[in-house]
């Protein structure tokens, strides 16, 4: 803000006026870096936006290629920790067995677990079975994970009561 006599009041020689001029060039100059800095968020937010929409079809893909059609069962559930490994078991309506999208034998499934577990001893298992299956069925694979020593087990749900 500058301060001053106004260049009138000298030349009529009366009484001293005082005018305030205000400088909105800094003001002007924060709100175009305001407007960068929004426009780099917002670009980098889009980015990452993409990129989980890309990870999620990626996964429908991977999932149709399986070739097993799953109806899972509704109900709401805590989601799993993702940085921690993990093995999808996929079990559909006719008992065909995947794991991360790829099928396997039923009496190979002791050995992935086993292996798995090798690797690594957090290892969490994930069940995807269909609706139809019958809940033995999905017992006994738990109970066949944790004999290999997988005790962090999972059922994947739909959502939704």
């Amino acid at each position: 803000m500058a301060l001053g006599k106004l260049p009138e009041a000298d030349l009529e020689g009366s009484e001293d006026a005082i005018f305030a001029e205000i400088n909105i060039t800094p003001l002007t100059d924060v709100f175009l870096v305001m407007l960068i800095i929004f426009m780099v968020a917002a670009s980098a937010v889009l980015q990452k936006a993409h990129q989980e929409r890309d990870q999620v079809q990626q996964k429908a893909q991977a999932q149709k290629r399986a070739g097993l059609k799953i109806t899972l069962p509704s109900g709401s559930a805590q989601e799993i920790d993702l940085s921690k490994k993990s093995l999808v078991v996929s079990i559909s309506k006719d008992n065909e067995i995947a794991i991360n999208d790829q099928r396997i034998e039923a009496k190979d499934l002791d050995a992935v677990f086993a292996n798995a577990f090798s690797v690594e001893k957090d290892t969490q298992v994930v069940i995807r079975a269909d609706k139809g299956v019958a809940h033995g069925t999905v017992v006994a694979i738990m109970e066949r994970a944790q004999r290999a020593g997988l005790t962090h087990l999972g059922i994947q749900t739909s959502g939704g009561p």
